[in-house]
């Protein structure tokens, strides 16, 4: 063997030659991201662990290091989504926030672009929520808390509005938003934002 072949030879044999594992983090950051996605793309019920599994390329023995129950991974899904809704919203509600009435309808128009979005399959809350009748389940009951907190950041906004029965209209403005949500981009498309402001608009000038 030569010189340049035994180098060759020693140096593939090496661990140093071999990939470093990925870190922790990354796996894990993998791992949700793929669920996230096919959570959303598919129904949670209707993807099984091996699917994630075979999507992430890891070992099952790493799925289950970081998520004991496909429960927690559905949990560890809505509580991404939840994060990122209302950092979206507040950004969009910022953009108007000293006038409250101008701070909602911009909020309705976010709604309407959100739906209108391509690929946009509704809200993973209340895609969650109908899958799982059990209000015991822990995926349930964080779909449940995010839809309490879209009421009361309603209901804050009807009262520096100043309207008569702000928890009335909250909830009232709820269903509306719940409503684009769930049949928005099939029923209104790139109208779906005009539609939400003009409703809510209709609905505070009621409640005045």
């Amino acid at each position: 063997m030569s010189p340049t072949a035994a180098r060759k030879t020693t140096a593939a044999s090496t661990p140093a030659a071999a990939a470093p594992p990925a870190p922790a983090g990354d796996v894990q950051q993998r791992i949700l991201d793929t669920a996230c996605q096919l959570f959303y793309a598919e129904g949670v019920r209707a993807v099984g662990i091996d699917l994630i599994i075979e999507r992430a390329q890891i070992a099952k023995t790493s799925l289950y290091r970081y998520y004991r129950t496909k429960d927690d991974l559905v949990a560890a899904f809505l509580e991404r989504e939840d994060r990122e809704f209302w950092q979206q919203w507040d950004e969009a509600a910022n953009t108007h926030a000293p006038d409250a009435a101008a701070e909602l309808d911009a909020l309705l128009a976010w709604v309407g672009e959100r739906v209108a979005r391509p690929g946009y399959r509704g809200c993973p809350q209340l895609n969650v929520a109908a899958e799982f009748a059990d209000p015991a389940h822990p995926a349930r009951a964080i779909s449940a808390a995010h839809r309490l907190e879209q009421r009361k950041r309603l209901a804050a906004l009807c009262r520096r509005i100043g309207l008569r029965k702000p928890e009335v209209t909250a909830s009232q403005l709820s269903l509306l938003v719940d409503g684009a949500f769930s049949s928005g981009s099939l029923l209104l498309g790139d109208s779906a934002g005009k539609v939400l402001r003009a409703a809510g608009r209709a609905l505070v000038e009621a409640a005045g």
